[in-house]
């Protein structure tokens, strides 16, 4: 009886050993996998606030949102979508830049980038869409672009022309 015992111990301890790495195995592809969910998430709620811009636009031409609040109170978002990449869920927001001082540069898409809880402090801000906080590298490359934070989502967008990008404190170079 004491011999069974013994070999069922020793059974018990490879099989213990094999589920661990087995586990080890997995654990950075369930990771890779959560990740993949998460980007394709951020594709998604980016994509619903740009078409929440353009149908502000329909129903306001030549008018822009002053807060991603104002989509809501319009019904041209269905609610308002967290930054899958972040912890805390805010947004950068893409606004429309207006300080071009040469004929030359009009040909150029300009964008002010601006943190969420900035908007307050700008004038009259006209919102175009959204971009994620997160600086993190991407598995996916989305418009030529392999980190979030240059994962643009707005109305009007090239998506083979990354715009010149401002963003909110920093000084415009002349």
């Amino acid at each position: 009886m004491n011999k069974n015992r013994g070999y069922t111990l020793i059974i018990l301890m490879v099989a213990i050993a094999v589920m661990s790495i087995g586990l080890l195995v997995a654990i950075p592809v369930l990771k890779t996998q959560l990740q993949r969910e998460k980007e394709e998430e951020l594709i998604f709620r980016g994509k619903q606030y740009m078409e929440a811009v353009r149908l502000f636009q329909i129903k306001f031409p030549g008018d822009f949102p002053k807060t991603l609040e104002e989509l809501l109170e319009e019904k041209c978002l269905r609610k308002l979508f967290e930054d899958p990449m972040t912890e805390n869920g805010e947004w950068n927001i893409i606004l429309h830049y207006e300080r071009i001082s040469s004929k030359k540069k009009r040909s150029l898409q300009k964008v002010l980038i601006a943190p969420q809880r900035a908007l307050s402090s700008i004038d009259n801000p006209r919102i175009l869409g959204v971009v994620s906080t997160s600086t993190k590298e991407s598995i996916k490359i989305y418009n030529d672009q392999e980190s979030y934070d240059k994962w643009f989502f707005f109305y009007g967008q090239d998506p083979h022309k990354m715009p010149e990008i401002v963003y909110y404190g920093q000084k415009e170079k002349e």
